[in-house]
């Protein structure tokens, strides 16, 4: 198994995220734009991935060679990133975005996909491959925050252009697996999509995602409006990611005891609390240092639980697909409803209340699992 080119593709393409999540809010800001417009413009970041990743899931699954479609999603993605050098105003940002974001977030699920193949029957591994990802989100929020501080936010650019070209070159490593065989006799998706617990699970990462809203679009700014300098925010950013990696390392311990189901209606209960204890008590330090900590919940026992049960859900011809669908539904669809609702809060009811109402969608995703998702399986 290819370990070091599987890892190097996820260390590059998580530090992107390194670089857009806690930086990107504050580049907008710089260029004038309120919390309405970055709400919106955010939101444009994950709307992307509702359509992006399910038309090139469906390439996948018919075509079979996943990694020419990956290597050529992160050419384009370097090709269209270059208009934003250029790009002045709302528009010409927004249309820069919406290409760049279509391929950059056609990747990943294919990627994941290939990743399964060459690990075959030795899935608790993924965690340890994924946890580069992780690795590469840690050093680039450090790394970017102190050049913010030294510079501007306008650093961002040429840091994001270079991590795209570190994507492209990454996918060149590794070998297109073969194709594996698939079932004579599956039934079509869309019956898949009819189950309960597939609806379940569906709705719960959906709310999930949506409940992380105000953190992904605001969360830097709400910190530098209550004093914290850049570098601090870039290691609050990090802390909780630092955590997520020492997760990733016990996750197959945890998915053996207590089964994805459990891990994941857990990690929606903490996202509650972490969203209300950051809105409420950002003044202080340690609160937000023990909220970042909860990040190894809301994201890591999160995806890696997702991942789980998507791979048990969606086997054979739908793969591709199922991983898609995951990525379009939570992160796509999830990610942009709550983008686009704390940009319409955000000055509105205040970040206290916003962040609040993203703990209530956390409480909702917890009962939808907890009622629909497969009680008697572990996965």
């Amino acid at each position: 198994m290819p370990y070091w080119r599987l890892s190097s593709f996820y260390l590059f393409y998580f530090s992107v995220l390194g670089a857009l999540v806690p930086y990107w809010g504050l580049f907008l800001r710089e260029r004038g734009f309120d919390a309405v417009a970055i709400g919106e413009l955010m939101a444009i970041l994950m709307a992307t991935k509702i359509v992006a990743p399910n038309l090139w899931g469906w390439l996948g699954d018919h075509l079979g060679h996943r990694m020419r479609i990956v290597r050529l999603a992160s050419m384009v993605s370097i090709l269209v990133f270059a208009g934003m050098f250029w790009a002045q105003g709302f528009w010409p940002i927004a249309l820069v975005m919406t290409l760049y974001s279509f391929f950059w977030n056609a990747s990943l699920p294919q990627f994941e996909v290939i990743t399964f193949i060459y690990l075959k029957e030795r899935v608790a591994r993924y965690a340890q491959i994924r946890v580069w990802g992780s690795i590469g989100f840690i050093v680039t929020v450090i790394v970017l925050g102190w050049l913010v501080d030294l510079h501007s936010a306008e650093v961002v650019l040429p840091t994001l252009l270079l991590l795209f070209v570190a994507i492209w070159l990454s996918s060149l490593t590794v070998k297109d697996p073969d194709p594996e065989p698939h079932p004579k006799a599956q039934p079509p998706l869309a019956d898949v999509l009819k189950k309960p617990a597939i609806i379940g699970f569906f709705l719960a990462v959906f709310l999930m995602q949506a409940s992380h809203g105000p953190y992904y679009a605001f969360y830097s700014i709400f910190m530098k409006d209550h004093g914290y300098s850049e570098s601090l925010i870039g290691q609050l950013w990090a802390l909780g990611v630092l955590a997520e990696v020492g997760l990733f390392l016990i996750m197959h311990h945890l998915l053996g005891r207590f089964g994805a189901r459990r891990v994941l209606i857990a990690s929606l209960v903490i996202a509650a609390l972490r969203w209300v204890l950051i809105g409420n008590l950002a003044d202080s330090l340690w609160v937000l240092l023990l909220a970042q900590l909860m990040h190894a919940a809301t994201f890591g026992t999160f995806h890696a639980a997702s991942i789980h049960l998507v791979h048990h859900y969606f086997q054979g011809r739908h793969q591709g697909r199922g991983q898609a669908l995951y990525s379009s539904v939570s992160f796509g669809a999830g990610g942009a409803v709550g983008s686009l609702l704390s940009g319409y809060a955000w000055d509105g009811i205040g970040p206290a209340m916003t962040f609040a109402g993203a703990g209530v969608l956390a409480v909702l995703g917890a009962l939808a699992a907890w009622y629909w998702i497969d009680a008697q399986h572990d996965y």
